[in-house]
């Protein structure tokens, strides 16, 4: 049985989440990605590049695990699925977008922040479910505590917003954690400025701490 998206994500266990101004660093980037041993990327919605690069992306390097974040509406959702990209994220649980997702054929990860929006989730169908922010709301404790009800069903969190080369570790070892999300491994100055080695330094580091952490 070929891999789902998801499971290609947990295999991974790091998402890099990138809010792009330019599609001029599209490509650069996602070389910097590969290179360092993380496949995959969450272009946000928070930019005004973000569907010309998904498309750009998904043309150019099919090799990538190509997601879409910050998906806040049908117009932002079908752009995602027109453009080539292979998931969607959500910072909530908007069942009217979640809802269509499914309707349309894209994975798609809602964000959750509690056990109703948890249970929301449920009776739509999803299972993957992005905990966000994550380090405001109690981190890995609150994904602990949250699993003890839920995890019965088969739910796994994303955790992003906070997640860190410091707390990384802690984060990987939740079994209730599929994969995070994270800013940190190419911020918009890095972009900005082409910092591709620094960038690929990340995501090696990453990489390590993931098959350390999970053998």
């Amino acid at each position: 049985m070929p891999e789902t998206v998801f499971e290609k994500v947990a295999e991974v266990g790091v998402v890099p989440v990138i809010a792009i101004d330019s599609a001029d660093a599209a490509l650069p980037l996602a070389d910097a990605l590969i290179a360092g041993g993380l496949p995959v990327i969450e272009v946000t919605f928070r930019t005004a590049a973000a569907a010309e690069v998904i498309s750009l992306l998904s043309r150019q390097r099919p090799q990538l695990l190509l997601g879409a974040g910050t998906i806040l509406n049908e117009a932002n959702l079908r752009a995602a699925r027109d453009c080539g990209a292979r998931f969607g994220v959500a910072p909530g649980l908007n069942p009217a977008i979640a809802g269509l997702a499914g309707e349309i054929g894209l994975p798609f990860v809602p964000g959750v922040a509690t056990p109703s929006d948890v249970e929301g989730a449920l009776a739509l169908g999803l299972r993957q479910l992005k905990f966000f922010p994550s380090e405001r709301l109690g981190g890995v404790a609150m994904i602990q505590a949250l699993a003890g009800p839920y995890g019965h069903t088969g739910v796994k969190f994303v955790p992003t917003g906070g997640v860190n080369a410091g707390n990384l570790e802690s984060y990987l070892a939740c079994p209730a954690v599929a994969a995070v999300g994270g800013t940190w491994l190419a911020k918009r100055d890095d972009l900005a400025a082409g910092n591709w080695d620094e960038v690929r330094q990340r995501c090696r580091a990453a990489v390590d701490t993931v098959r350390r952490v999970r053998p």
